[in-house]
């Protein structure tokens, strides 16, 4: 099992974003590590039905730099 840094916890969290929500505006609020996981939170712009929202989220990444889980909630 390869143990990723902070930055590089964001960094995949940045791309699997990018990827999911098909935006590139993406705002990093905090990195935090906890029970041998990185918390990446922050906002992403969303379009719902011709509207724009923020969209906060929270992506857990495991040290082996893979997505354990997602959570969005809109602002």
């Amino acid at each position: 099992m390869t143990d990723i840094s902070r930055n590089n916890a964001a960094k995949i969290a940045i791309e699997f974003l990018k990827e999911e929500k098909n935006t590139e505006e993406i705002e990093v609020a905090e990195v935090e590590e906890k029970s041998e996981n990185w918390i990446v939170t922050g906002t992403c712009p969303i379009n719902l039905e011709g509207h724009k929202w923020i969209e906060k989220f929270e992506v857990i990444v495991g040290q082996s730099g893979k997505i354990k889980s997602t959570n969005y909630a809109l602002l």
